[in-house]
């Protein structure tokens, strides 16, 4: 699987919005490798979009397509500066990834001198994380070659997501997390949408 975030600032979050539903109902169905995709607005006027394909050479095709080149004009003139793109080949699912069901959607965006010690957080003992955690309904951690991560967290709610922070893990658990939450940056989709293929 392949990650492509994407972020800008938006104020003209409708037509955004409107534009993004464009982009499934008449791009989509010939982006070959097109997966799916999360969506949202942060409180301070973000736009930040996940998006999933096969591959790479998936995303890097769909995006030489002289009707994405059109879209992406489109989008660029209802952005308030220009937008920041993340590419990441090197993916990892919690449980089965993200859900659409997701009521709140948390998207963490840090960077870690070791890669490997993150991608086992995310799948080492999953039965104990659900059961300390029932609501999170999933996620996708995405890793640059850098370090640089940008995980992806669905919640069942944004109520039952900030109930569960309050939850003490066990200590190892807690060490990790500090690990590789330190200066880490949140982005929460409050009122998050999604497209799948």
């Amino acid at each position: 699987m392949f990650i492509q975030m994407i972020q800008g600032p938006c104020t003209r979050q409708d037509e955004a919005h409107q534009l993004l539903d464009e982009w499934r109902r008449d791009l989509a169905p010939s982006a070959t490798g097109w997966l799916g995709g999360t969506y949202g607005f942060t409180d301070d006027g973000q736009l930040v979009g996940v998006v999933r394909f096969e591959s790479r050479e998936a995303a890097m095709a769909n995006s030489d397509r002289p009707e994405q080149g059109e879209w992406a004009a489109k989008m660029a003139e209802v952005m308030d500066g220009p937008m920041e793109f993340h590419d990441c080949d090197d993916v990892t699912l919690l449980f089965d990834g993200g859900s659409d069901d997701a009521g709140f959607v948390q998207i963490i965006r840090g960077r870690v001198d070791d890669p490997s010690r993150l991608k086992a957080m995310m799948t080492t003992d999953t039965t104990q994380l659900h059961e300390m955690r029932p609501e999170i309904l999933g996620g996708t951690l995405a890793i640059e070659a850098d370090g640089s991560f940008i995980e992806t967290v669905a919640f069942t709610s944004e109520a039952d997501a900030r109930k569960g922070e309050q939850v003490e893990p066990p200590e190892d658990v807690r060490r990790e997390l500090d690990y590789a939450m330190q200066g880490a940056t949140y982005y929460d989709l409050h009122r998050p949408w999604f497209e799948s293929a």
